[in-house]
């Protein structure tokens, strides 16, 4: 089987290039615990990392190979974590079938077309859904030996991010389309077996994870944009807009905090549309400590910051609507992670 080069392992174990990660993971750590950082003189924390890349088809033939030769990409790209300016992770992502990969394990049927994956809903009504065999599941398979490559690999400087295992809203929806929905209200034993079966399987992932790759590597997906410090754990709520607070306080908020508690920190729940109708709701989650925040969500930032509690961070991608200069002047700062870079922003700090 092809191995990591001697050069690139010995340029992923630099023990300067871990240290000045570390250094960041540590200041990022400060403003989750309500600190200020005096290292910044831009007034908030920047962050965007970079990704090692191979040929995608590899990932579902040699996993193996396809870390080796995302590791050695990495390689090539170590100067990057040396910005002074903003934290700039140094990350390995198997993307395995995009959003779809946990519909895969679910037994749903995903292609790829247009450059995109999709799948077909599952042909069966809403509480039949029963748990897969995880241990002759061939898409789990898969997913385990490129974790077993990165760990045998033995480098300590990338971080490895996980496939989109996103939230029991997400992958009931996935499977069932507006289906899953409508049993909320006409079918509530049948929609809460099928939410249950699928954040059970959420949850044993995520722990298979913590227990298979070092804490101060694991990150959640898009782990070169949304990095946390180590022991925090992320889900997507794409799909919560489609429901009323009650709804959502009903059947989900439940299931989404007991999958973050599976992180000893809590962790963070991704948004892109429009959720603030929910905020009571994720204030009074124990443990939800961060908001990511993208798209038509990040119009909102002035809600998510005077509605969630004070303990509560938010990791922003400025968009059209709301760039760097109009958050710095909501949050002066305070409880913030932008996604972007400094040069790209167009924001000029005060003097």
């Amino acid at each position: 089987m092809e191995k990591l080069s001697e050069y690139a392992g010995k340029i992923l174990n630099d023990e300067t290039c871990i240290a000045v990660r570390d250094e960041w993971f540590a200041r990022m750590r400060n403003l989750f615990d309500g600190k200020e950082d005096p290292f910044l003189d831009t007034h908030f924390f920047a962050l965007n990392g970079v990704i090692g890349n191979a040929d995608a088809d590899l990932l579902y033939e040699e996993p193996e190979v396809w870390v080796n030769r995302a590791l050695e990409d990495l390689a090539g790209k170590v100067n990057c974590i040396k910005n002074e300016e903003m934290f700039v992770p140094l990350c390995m992502e198997p993307p395995f079938y995009g959003v779809h990969f946990i519909d895969k394990i679910m037994g749903a049927e995903v292609f790829f077309q247009d450059g995109q994956w999709y799948n077909h809903y599952l042909d069966q009504e809403v509480g039949c859904l029963e748990r897969p065999d995880l241990e002759n599941n061939k898409t789990w398979e898969l997913a385990r030996r490129a974790a077993s490559a990165f760990t045998e690999a033995k480098v300590g400087l990338p971080l490895f991010g996980l496939p989109t295992i996103a939230s029991a809203l997400n992958i009931a929806t996935n499977l069932y389309g507006e289906e899953i929905l409508v049993a909320m209200l006409t079918e509530p034993e049948a929609a809460a077996h099928d939410l249950g079966i699928i954040n059970d399987l959420l949850c044993e992932i995520h722990q298979w994870y913590r227990e298979h790759i070092p804490a101060c590597q694991l990150q959640p997906v898009i782990s070169w944009n949304r990095t946390q410090p180590p022991g925090y754990g992320q889900l997507c709520g794409c799909t919560t807009q489609l429901l009323s607070a009650s709804l959502y306080e009903e059947f989900i908020m439940p299931l989404d905090d007991k999958l973050l508690a599976v992180y000893p920190e809590g962790g963070m729940i991704h948004f892109c549309g429009s959720h603030t109708h929910l905020l009571e709701v994720l204030r009074n989650m124990p443990h939800l400590k961060a908001v990511q925040l993208n798209d038509r969500a990040a119009w909102d930032l002035k809600e998510y910051y005077e509605g969630l509690r004070e303990d509560q961070m938010i990791y922003l991608n400025p968009c059209e609507g709301m760039g760097i200069k109009r958050a710095i002047e909501i949050t002066g700062g305070r409880r913030l992670v932008i996604a972007d870079t400094v040069e790209h922003s167009g924001y000029e700090p005060a003097e």
